[in-house]
C-alpha cells in the first residue's frame, strides 16, 4: 500500500534566490542625509571663496567698491590680468616652479630609498635612523628659524634660490617617508623573494619592482610637497631679499599700494597662481586616494 504525500503549494517569489532577495534589501536603504547635508556645507565653503576669486578678479575696482565683493559682475574686464601678466609676475611665477620641481626632484630621489631601506633591512640602526626621522614631524619651521637663518648665512646661500629649496625639501622629508614606507609595506613579501631568486640585486629592485609599484604613493608626496614648496612663506620671506629671487607668495605685495589695496588686481595675480595647483591636482587625483590609504589595512 503506497501512500502519497503532498506538498504545499510554494507563495509566489518564494523560490527566488538569497542573493537577489539580499540586493532587493540592499536597494531600499535610506538616504545619507547627513552626509548630503554635510557634503553642502562643505561645497559652500570651499564654492564661495572661488567664486570670489573668479568673480572679483574681471570686475574693476569702482565696481568692486560700488556692488560689494559678492555681486555678479557688471562691466567684465581684463586689464586685471593684463596688468599682472605685464608686471614682475612672470619672474615670481617661473621663482616658483623652479623652487617646487626642484623640492618635489629631491624629496622623491631621497624619500624612496629611504622608505624602501625601512622597509626590508632588519637593522637597528636604520630603525633608529628612522624613530628619529619621525621627530621631524613634531618640529614646526618657525621653532628653527634663527639657527636656519645661521647656516644659511655661513654657507653664503643667502639670497638665493637654494636657500628656499633645502629647507623647504627637508622639512618635507619626515612625512613623504613615512607615506611612502606605509606604501611599501603593502608590497607582498613573495615578489621580493621573486626577483631576489632571479638574481636581482638590492639596487635592481628598487628600479624594477618598487618604483613601479609605488606610483600611487609617489604621486602623494609629489603633490604634498609641490603644495608645501609652492606656498612657503616663511622661508623666501626671512632667508631671501632681491628681487631676482622672490617668489609668487611674497610678490603678491607688489600689487598693495601704499594707501590702499586694488582687490581686483590682486585676485587676478592669486587666481593665476592657483591654476598649476589645480592642473597638478587633477593630474595626480587618482593616485591621491590611494597613496593616502596605503597601509591602512596592515
Amino acid at each position: 500500500m503506497t501512500a502519497t504525500v503532498t506538498t504545499p503549494r510554494e507563495a509566489p517569489g518564494a523560490g527566488a534566490p538569497l542573493q537577489q532577495r539580499r540586493r532587493r534589501s540592499v536597494t531600499h536603504k535610506s538616504p545619507n542625509i547627513l552626509g548630503g547635508i554635510g557634503a553642502g556645507v562643505w561645497l559652500v565653503i570651499v564654492g564661495v571663496p572661488l567664486y570670489f576669486l573668479a568673480v572679483t578678479s574681471i570686475r574693476i575696482s569702482s565696481g568692486y567698491l560700488a556692488d560689494g565683493p559678492m555681486a555678479p559682475p557688471t562691466n567684465v574686464t581684463g586689464e586685471n590680468y593684463v596688468e599682472v601678466l605685464t608686471s614682475e609676475f612672470p619672474r615670481y611665477f617661473v621663482n616658483n616652479v623652479l623652487v617646487t620641481v626642484a623640492c618635489v626632484a629631491i624629496v622623491l630621489v631621497l624619500a624612496l630609498p629611504a622608505a624602501y631601506a625601512i622597509v626590508r633591512s632588519r637593522s637597528r640602526l636604520v630603525s633608529t635612523g628612522f624613530s628619529v626621522m619621525l621627530l621631524g614631524l613634531a618640529v614646526p619651521n618657525q621653532a628653527v628659524i634663527v639657527p636656519l637663518y645661521l647656516m644659511i648665512t655661513q654657507m653664503r646661500l643667502y639670497d638665493s634660490l637654494l636657500a628656499i629649496i633645502l629647507p623647504t625639501a627637508a622639512f618635507a622629508l619626515p612625512l613623504s617617508i613615512v607615506v611612502l614606507t606605509s606604501s611599501l609595506r603593502d608590497v607582498p613579501k613573495e615578489l621580493y623573494e621573486a626577483i631576489t631568486i632571479d638574481g636581482a640585486g638590492a639596487g635592481r629592485a628598487l628600479f624594477s619592482l618598487v618604483l613601479p609599484l609605488s606610483r600611487p604613493g609617489l604621486a602623494t608626496v609629489g603633490i604634498f610637497t609641490a603644495l608645501q614648496a609652492w606656498n612657503g612663506f616663511l622661508f623666501p620671506l626671512v632667508l631671501t631679499q632681491d628681487a631676482s629671487v622672490r617668489v609668487l607668495t611674497l610678490g603678491l605685495w607688489d600689487f598693495q599700494g601704499q594707501y590702499g589695496t586694488n582687490v581686483p588686481l590682486v585676485t587676478a595675480a592669486v587666481t593665476l597662481s592657483l591654476v598649476p595647483l589645480l592642473v597638478v591636482y587633477l593630474l595626480g587625483r587618482r593616485y591621491l586616494l590611494a597613496g593616502l590609504t596605503a597601509g591602512a589595512g596592515k
